[in-house]
């Protein structure tokens, strides 16, 4: 709905416009000078676990993200909260504490914000960043050759879906939210401190991994190759799908999406399913020349990241993204 809201609206001429959101990537980037760029992003939601604290957490992780995914180090953030206005004032104090602390790790200094009362919470980040101009890393520069890295398992929409329904075990719960309280920061800073060839980098959000391998190609028109068995997954993840726990959000992705895809024989239908997995505070997605790819995973395992190689960048074709 938004796409096709957004292809209608008037485009600004800005010359200082590098990434702009006609583009789809994580965030937008706005040049101040030939070396520095602004990088720009916003982020909120709904709770998606109990505890309030863990979820100031989250949505602090989930919005420092984008900017990690272009490369950017964060600077300064805005909040943004809903809250009822009879509700609880110490859940109120926790979700900002919760938050507060991961901006904090990530030395992103929070100067301000804006709140309004709301039946149901919500709350999240406007982010600002900085970043060298010509080291953006966008979702539309992978090459055929590149090998793909995955920073994070996958599987924090089929666990929190249990969550709310009071099924999830506590150990898929720990696993779930150790992954989105994580900050994408220590990749992101071995990526950039490496010499490694990376083409392209976003980072797996709300259109699980197809949907942000999908713009991947589309905006660098090539296809890719993903190795399903290769794709990490969070303890119980599968157990979650199997269970019928299986967010909205899948489904939309898995309608808009899957039409572009083409199963090897033999994958399995709860892999498929995983790979439409809507992710909160998700892992990078990263297009490495094939050369560099075993050295740059060794890099990033070594700073406690736990990235795996789960495919390739190929020669654009069809089905434009091949999952064996």
């Amino acid at each position: 709905m938004l796409d096709a809201v957004l292809g209608k609206l008037a485009r600004q001429q800005d010359d200082r416009v590098l990434v702009g959101f006609d583009k789809a990537d994580d965030a937008g980037v706005y040049q101040l000078d030939e070396n520095t760029a602004l990088v720009q992003t916003v982020d909120f939601f709904t709770p998606i676990v109990d505890d309030p604290y863990t979820f100031g957490q989250i949505a602090a992780v989930n919005a420092l993200s984008d900017v990690y995914a272009m490369g950017g180090r964060p600077m300064n953030a805005l909040t943004m909260v809903c809250f009822p206005e009879k509700g609880d004032i110490a859940v109120l104090e926790q979700i900002l504490a919760g938050g507060l602390s991961k901006m904090i790790e990530a030395e992103c200094t929070i100067i301000g914000g804006h709140s309004i009362r709301d039946d149901e919470i919500k709350f999240g980040y406007a982010v600002t960043g900085t970043i060298h101009p010509r080291r953006i890393l966008t979702n539309s520069g992978a090459q055929a050759g590149d090998k793909l890295i995955l920073t994070k398992a996958l599987g924090t929409g089929v666990i929190s879906t249990a969550i709310k329904r009071g099924q999830a075990e506590p150990a898929w719960i720990e696993a779930a939210t150790k992954s989105m309280t994580t900050l994408n920061r220590a990749a992101a800073a071995v990526v950039a401190e490496s010499h490694a060839d990376v083409h392209s980098m976003t980072d797996v959000t709300g259109f699980g991994l197809v949907g942000h391998a999908r713009e991947m190609a589309l905006g660098s028109g090539v296809g890719l190759v993903i190795h399903s068995a290769a794709v990490p997954l969070i303890p119980g993840a599968l157990e979650c799908v199997r269970a019928g726990f299986v967010p909205g959000g899948l489904k939309a992705n898995r309608d808009f999406a899957e039409c572009l895809v083409g199963y090897a024989d033999g994958v399995a239908d709860d892999r498929k399913t995983m790979l439409f997995d809507p992710q909160t505070a998700g892992g990078l997605l990263i297009s490495v020349a094939g050369k560099d790819c075993a050295g740059l995973v060794g890099g990033l395992q070594a700073r406690g990241v736990a990235a795996v190689e789960i495919g390739e960048i190929v020669a654009k074709t069809k089905p434009l993204i091949r999952v064996d």
